[in-house]
C-alpha cells in the first residue's frame, strides 16, 4: 500500500498537474500554429515566390523521394512557435522581476528575536 499512496500522493501534487495541462495546451497551440502555417502564411510565401507549393518540392534519389518542402515548413512552424514561447517567457519574466521588486522579503521570527537580541547586546 506504500507505493499506491506514494504515487497518488505524486499524482495528486500541483507540479505534475500544472505540467499536464500546460503539455495538453501545448498540444493544442501547436495545432493552431500548423494550421495557421499551412492554411496562412505558406500559401503568401508561395504567391510571393511566384506560385511555389513547398509541399511539392522533393528531389528524387534512385527510388526515394527527399521532401525538403515538408522540412521547410515544419522549420517555419517551429520558429513561430519558438518566437511565440520567447515572447511569454520575456513577459512572466518581467513581471516576476517587478513582483520581487514590490515586495520586499519581511524577516522571519527568528530574524526578528535576533535582531532583537543584538539590539539588547548593544545597549
Amino acid at each position: 500500500m506504500g507505493l499506491i499512496k506514494e504515487f497518488k500522493d505524486f499524482i495528486s501534487k500541483g507540479n505534475v498537474m500544472d505540467l499536464a495541462i500546460g503539455v495538453v495546451i501545448g498540444g493544442a497551440f501547436g495545432a493552431i500554429v500548423n494550421a495557421a502555417v499551412d492554411n496562412l502564411l505558406m500559401p503568401i510565401v508561395g504567391m510571393l515566390t511566384g506560385g511555389l507549393d513547398f509541399k511539392t518540392l522533393v528531389v528524387k534519389v534512385g527510388s526515394a523521394e527527399l521532401k525538403y518542402g515538408l522540412f521547410i515548413q515544419a522549420l517555419v512552424t517551429f520558429l513561430i512557435i519558438a518566437l511565440f514561447l520567447f515572447t511569454v517567457v520575456k513577459a512572466l519574466n518581467k513581471m516576476k522581476k517587478k513582483e520581487e521588486e514590490a515586495a520586499p522579503a519581511e524577516p522571519s521570527s527568528t530574524d526578528k528575536l535576533l535582531m532583537e537580541i543584538r539590539d539588547n547586546l548593544k545597549k
